[in-house]
């Protein structure tokens, strides 16, 4: 069926008091960003409702990429027809005819915004349901929670009808809690840790450790690919290379063995507050989840947290890895996080790592190198690449936003 429009419901959003004009002005311009390739497509953002005016653009298409779009609660395709009443029950026949399969039930939702329209919401619903049980004479009618709910709103261009509700990715939009620098490996946890913060608003940044020729193109690549699996969601983020040789090899010459992660996890976290102050980020998200590695005991993580007052978001921290696993194959990360190419955690990991490093003696041993002029260095040195949804072909119309 060819739709004219998708209706779009905000869900949390509806909460949000005084901000709601902003939440939702940030919601439509990452819609527009997800739906850059798609450029006859015209945003209606409302107070109540979104509508995407598809303009002759393909909705199997734009349907999968507004299904990841944070702030969404659900969202209906649509067709327009002349407001009048043969043209409504005409439409509302042949909808049925596609989605009935002589076992689901049904009811008509109609709402009348138009009050200039011949028929009210409650004789709209009498017309168009008779209709649809004239077509279907055993069809059951169920007021609640039908399997079809057949919509139909009266509005100021016309009639429009559908007869579908798609889940969208709730949440609230990418944007709206601020910026977080995410610390991306290339594992499984930190794209998945990522994915979460965006869902509560959080606008990311990805850092990323590279120390070639320790670790390869490939490893960085793989880095890359993750961060573009999670611009569906929320819009292009910045991803930003760290330069990383200097600092391990220092390290490894220098720091007993057993040592090696807890002061490597220091630096890192160290570079990405100084970057995150540098980006005006408001916290640092990691995919550390407890117990996991020797790096992400308690013991650990206050050991390493020690260099910073900056608030470190842990996402997946109380997650066992079963679970971990199962969203990152709901958003397509998992087989691009297992490819065989190591990062430089892995490279330079110590046989029996310090599970439970004694701060005093991370201290000391941490003296022995120029913690300053190694994050100097490495902070002159920073790549930064902006990872995009996918080329845009033309900035979407904003039409009477709020």
């Amino acid at each position: 069926m060819r739709y004219t429009e998708i209706m779009v419901r905000y869900g949390e959003l509806s909460t949000k008091g005084k901000n709601r004009r902003k939440f939702i002005m940030k919601l439509a311009e990452n819609v527009r960003q997800t739906l850059g390739a798609f450029p006859n497509v015209k945003i209606n953002a409302e107070r109540d409702r979104m509508h995407l005016l598809l303009n002759g653009e393909d909705s199997a298409q734009i349907i999968p990429k507004l299904e990841k779009v944070f702030g969404i609660q659900n969202f209906s395709p649509s067709i327009r027809v002349e407001k009048n009443s043969a043209e409504i029950v005409a439409m509302a026949q042949t909808m049925m005819q596609e989605r009935y399969t002589g076992k689901e039930s049904f009811k008509v939702t109609a709402k009348r915004s138009d009050h200039s329209f011949e028929k009210n919401s409650g004789e709209l619903n009498v017309l168009v349901g008779n209709a649809i049980i004239d077509l279907f004479p055993d069809i059951d009618v169920q007021m609640k929670q039908p399997d079809i709910n057949l919509r139909v709103e009266i509005r100021l261009d016309g009639a429009y009808l559908s007869c579908e509700t798609i889940k969208g990715a709730g949440g609230l939009p990418v944007g709206t809690s601020g910026k977080g620098m995410l610390m991306l490996s290339g594992g499984i946890d930190s794209p998945v840790a990522g994915y979460l913060a965006m869902k509560r608003g959080v606008l990311l940044e990805a850092v990323h450790f590279a120390s070639p020729p320790y670790t390869s193109e490939q490893a960085l690549r793989k880095a890359k690919d993750l961060t573009k699996k999670l611009t569906p969601y929320g819009g292009a983020i910045s991803f930003i290379e760290v330069p990383f040789t200097e600092i391990q090899e220092e390290i490894k010459r220098c720091i007993p063995q057993a040592y090696w992660m807890t002061i490597t996890r220091r630096m890192m976290l160290r570079l990405t507050d100084a970057i995150r102050e540098m980006q005006k980020g408001l916290v640092i998200i990691n995919g550390e989840s407890l117990g996991q590695v020797a790096s992400q005991t308690l013991q650990s993580m206050v050991a390493i947290n020690e260099v910073t007052h900056t608030p470190i978001v842990r996402p997946v921290a109380t997650m066992d890895k079963l679970e971990i696993i199962e969203i990152a194959q709901a958003i397509d990360t998992f087989e691009i996080a297992i490819q065989p190419f190591e990062d430089c955690c892995t490279i330079f990991a110590p046989p029996q790592p310090k599970t439970r490093p004694q701060l005093d003696k991370v201290q000391k041993y941490e003296a022995r190198i120029d913690v300053a002029g190694l994050m100097e260095r490495a902070l002159a040195h920073l790549k930064f690449e902006e990872i995009l949804v996918e080329a845009k072909d033309a900035p979407l119309e904003f039409d009477e936003l709020l």
